[in-house]
């Protein structure tokens, strides 16, 4: 057994080969080049300055129709994401972790939890869950998360906080069981608190046949969801690779010197 979840570690989940991005309205290119590798039960963190490109690369890999591939190509598993519509995607198991998660009045959290859920297992050909299967997988997770769950009585994120958003998507991600989970800026609006529920929620899924792709301003959040691997992203590309450690450093010395040091 062991030797078979090495093998599943040592895999290449995802495969980022000179990728270029531009914004379908105006033609401006974000992505200029862009290779990343991510392997199976590998948490890559993407660290870089506003503007670098980060959340363009999080909602490409999801689909968002804003944006255009001119070049490159982005392989999942070993097939070809961009072939992929959103629902595919998501059913071949990428999720993306929004920085800011959408309101959505009049759809009970419940109900959309329960669709969700329902239709990627429809689309693996896989039975659908019964009632009281389902609220017994909600109730479980969500106390996990220290989630109320009469808040999930509630529609889709509606009144919702700042980091009661970010636990519902962290309680999405945990019962859909994606094997690429992108959390785009997860850290963003959170308290101390509910820093550590979130991570720990992120934490406790971490898995030899699953991968992360961790995109954040700020080491607090590292420090909480310890990376593989760090990777500096400016101006549409990576320029510099390592550990945990160059989080550390850009932390304390910001970016200058690994911009200068790339140019």
């Amino acid at each position: 057994m062991a030797n078979k979840l090495k093998r599943r570690k040592e895999e290449k989940m995802l495969e980022i080969k000179n990728l270029h991005v531009r914004i379908a309205e105006d033609e401006t290119e974000i992505i200029k080049g862009l290779d990343l590798t991510v392997k199976a039960g590998e948490v890559a963190a993407i660290m870089g300055p506003n503007g670098a490109g980060k959340s363009t690369l999080s909602y490409v890999l999801a689909g968002k129709e804003d944006y255009e591939v001119t070049e490159g190509e982005i392989l999942f598993n070993g097939e070809n994401l961009l072939d992929m519509e959103v629902d595919e995607r998501a059913a071949s198991g990428v999720f993306l972790a929004f920085q800011y998660p959408m309101e959505i009045p009049g759809v009970a959290t419940m109900n959309f939890l329960k669709a969700a859920m329902n239709s990627q297992r429809k689309a693996r050909n896989e039975a659908e869950y019964t009632t009281p299967e389902f609220i017994k997988k909600v109730k479980a997770a969500s106390a996990d998360l220290s989630i109320d769950f009469n808040m999930l009585k509630r529609a889709l994120n509606v009144g919702f906080s700042g980091g009661e958003k970010k636990r519902a998507e962290i309680l999405q991600m945990a019962l859909l069981e994606p094997s690429l989970c992108v959390l785009d800026e997860t850290d963003s609006g959170l308290d101390i608190d509910a820093l550590k529920i979130v991570s720990d929620g992120v934490n406790a899924l971490r898995d030899p046949a699953r991968a992360f792709l961790v995109i954040t301003h700020y080491q607090r959040l590292l420090d909480h969801i310890v990376p593989d691997t760090v990777h500096v992203l400016y101006n549409g590309r990576i320029i510099k690779t390592g550990d945990k450690s160059l989080a550390l450093h850009l932390e304390e010395n910001g970016y200058a010197d690994v911009i200068a040091s790339a140019a």
